[in-house]
């Protein structure tokens, strides 16, 4: 099997979940100047092989690819969002992450060396029932009330808060948190002189 790639440093695969992974792939959504990572097939292929959702060898991924996962993404943000600000869901958007996630599982198999591997030719069907039903199980299971939002001030980014103490306060402590610290050191800066 193919070696799995490195992940682009621009995609976030630090949030502890794969569906909030997808969530990621859109950047400062709160800055004004969002920044897109789902650019084309070439970019979500490389995000499916990083997941393992898809081999590196197998990552043939066409257009119509990227506007579904780009719709599931959408449809992830505004339920996540919901259930972190303890909102109830829009039952149509329930419906769809429903229908997806009872979609086609791609089959595993024992290797050899005893790792589970992906069977048969990938689909895209297969992919976002994958997404989708980690969606489900997070959303739906012991995990939600792990569920945080980035206090980045241009980051609405939720993660899977695995901390001790359940007070991780950054998507990211070298990113989000890393800009908090030299904000605040500005200001402490600029006050004390």
């Amino acid at each position: 099997m193919t070696a799995r790639p490195a992940a682009s440093p621009d995609f976030r695969f630090d949030t502890g979940r794969l569906s909030l992974d997808l969530v990621a792939t859109v950047g400062a959504r709160l800055s004004g100047a969002p920044v897109e990572r789902m650019t084309g097939p070439d970019r979500l292929a490389l995000w499916l092989a990083t997941t393992d959702l898809v081999a590196v060898d197998e990552a043939v991924v066409e257009p119509a690819w990227v506007d579904a996962f780009v719709d599931l993404r959408a449809l992830l943000h505004r339920l996540v969002h919901a259930r972190v600000d303890d909102r109830a869901p829009d039952p149509g958007d329930l419906d769809r992450l429903n229908a997806l996630a009872a979609g086609p599982r791609r089959p595993r198999r024992l290797a050899a060396d005893w790792t589970v591997r992906a069977g048969g030719a990938p689909s895209l069907d297969h992919a976002l029932a994958a997404v989708a039903a980690d969606a489900v199980d997070l959303l739906g299971g012991a995990d939600a009330d792990r569920l945080h939002v980035c206090e980045g001030p241009t980051c609405d980014l939720v993660f899977v808060d695995t901390s001790r103490a359940q007070r991780r306060r950054w998507c990211s402590n070298g990113a989000c948190g890393n800009r908090s610290r030299v904000a605040s050191h500005r200001r402490r800066q600029s006050n004390g002189s």
